[in-house]
């Protein structure tokens, strides 16, 4: 095991045996991104809450790096979240439910494509945004990374990367008691569906390729995002106060948040795969059972 991997072990909190695994299914990626062109390759993965998605990315940077020498900066879709000022001007103006972090119009998304566009001109020093879940705000710019001149690779995650908006026959019906008791007028799923029709795609057609990790099913979402916030809990340890605390939830906060997912995450389960450049299946268990690669 090389300093890198033990490293990328570490900061994931991952078994030895994680390298084994991903060396099996990933190499081919490897492999594939390891010669560019002339201008940053561009990936995505998409993936619902816990299925890996940061961690295959950080993987792939890891590795990108250490074994051909590129340079490889990972972003998140989450980190580019707007405020929680912002959100709360949403939710008074638009509609109650954009208060909460996550569905497509939360974001800031000409920051998100303006930090793309830097990071592939290196013309500049390049901040890269993050976002603290722990207080559901983001972090000051002080406490952010800067990425001098430019990269080989991007790597772009997020639950929703590459989806797809949905007709308006598919929003008439409500999917869950979320939608029944909060959205009877569809007015939030409708603002949603927009921003997704609108500058999301513009954002995902920045994509050179897209990797799925496909879930078995929504339902298997919840315990997934129980165990991220159980690990945020013990990560943030002697820290957390009361103030770090605010935005780590409990079981019954995770199942009405993870409501807010469900309707764009089941419509990519169902028709992203046909699309994904990479695709891998995972078991209930987050193990990769299958792949396929264009």
């Amino acid at each position: 095991m090389t300093p890198a991997e033990q490293q990328f072990l570490t900061r994931n909190k991952l078994p030895e045996s994680y390298l084994d695994s991903a060396e099996k299914w990933f190499s081919p990626l490897l492999e594939h991104y390891k010669t560019v062109g002339d201008r940053p390759l561009i990936i995505g993965i998409n993936g619902s809450q816990g299925s890996g998605k940061s961690t295959l990315a950080d993987y792939l940077c890891t590795l990108l790096s250490e074994r051909y020498a590129l340079r490889c900066v990972s972003l998140s879709l989450d980190d580019f979240y707007l405020t929680k000022l912002e959100r709360q001007q949403l939710a008074a103006t638009v509609h109650p439910l954009l208060a909460t972090r996550g569905v497509p119009s939360t974001h800031d998304i000409p920051l998100a494509m303006e930090t793309i566009a830097k990071l592939a001109n290196g013309s500049a020093d390049t901040l890269i945004p993050r976002f603290d879940k722990s207080r559901d705000d983001r972090m000051p710019e002080a406490q952010c990374e800067r990425i001098s001149g430019a990269v080989d690779i991007i790597v772009f995650e997020g639950w929703c990367v590459g989806a797809q908006p949905q007709t308006d026959e598919q929003l008439a019906e409500s999917l869950n008691s979320l939608e029944a008791e909060q959205d009877a007028d569809k007015i939030w799923r409708t603002t949603v569906n927009q921003a997704l029709s609108g500058e999301y795609q513009e954002l995902f057609d920045l994509l050179d390729e897209l990797i799925m990790l496909q879930a078995p099913s929504f339902e298997t979402v919840f315990n997934w995002r129980l165990e991220q916030e159980e690990k945020m809990r013990a990560r943030l340890g002697d820290l957390a106060s009361g103030e770090h605390l605010s935005g780590i939830m409990s079981a019954s906060q995770i199942s009405q948040f993870i409501a807010h997912y469900q309707r764009i995450t089941e419509h990519s389960l169902g028709e992203m795969p046909q699309r994904a450049d990479h695709l891998y299946k995972l078991d209930n268990q987050r193990q990769i059972v299958d792949c396929s690669h264009k």
